[in-house]
């Protein structure tokens, strides 16, 4: 079914702002050959654009490089150094949408993710949970939108030799976005 205005319950044209206490911007990539490594984005923001077409809809992320969180103080530590994010000198990660399509029961989102003052071309795939109105009287939407990027394309590529053999980590970093945002008034 071809997503329009028409098709989509409660759907509004509008600016939405993000609700942080329902969104959530989450990684994980492979270590030691043999489980994942999770982590988390405490501080981020996001704001949705929606037109009066929903295949309009535009979206700028910001990530507050930061705020990683995998559970581990040292491991966050040397992520915000030279050897990952290089907080210091790249202290966000961004994303710029350039256009919304789908592809079967999936939603696209093309658009441009910026690390490490690098840029390339991504795209999210993912679905749109739907508008409501919530116990206080806001119109929300939610979404969730996940991809996997090569971390090596945006030159975080520090790694380590296991001692039986292979990386301490793998290339490929799975990242999902889970938001809920709030139309303005």
């Amino acid at each position: 079914m071809a997503i329009t205005a028409e098709t989509i319950p409660g759907y509004v044209a509008g600016t939405w702002a993000l609700d942080a206490a329902h969104s959530e911007v989450t990684f994980s990539v492979r270590h030691l050959a043999i489980s994942k490594v999770r982590g988390s984005f405490e501080k981020f923001d996001v704001t949705v654009v929606t037109g009066e077409n929903p295949m309009d809809t535009r979206l700028t992320a910001s990530v507050d490089v930061a705020s990683v969180n995998t559970k581990q103080k040292d491991r966050d530590n040397h992520l915000r150094t030279s050897d990952f994010f290089q907080v210091d000198e790249y202290p966000t990660i961004d994303f710029v949408s350039t256009g919304v399509r789908e592809s079967g029961d999936k939603l696209l989102l093309d658009g441009e993710l910026t690390m490490r003052g690098v840029t390339k071309p991504v795209t999210f795939a993912g679905e749109f949970g739907g508008i409501i109105v919530n116990g206080y009287g806001q119109t929300v939407a939610g979404a969730s939108f996940s991809t996997k990027i090569n971390r090596h394309d945006f030159g975080v590529s520090w790694n380590a030799a296991v001692e039986a053999g292979g990386l301490t980590l793998g290339e490929e970093v799975s990242i999902t976005i889970d938001a809920q945002v709030a139309l303005q008034q």
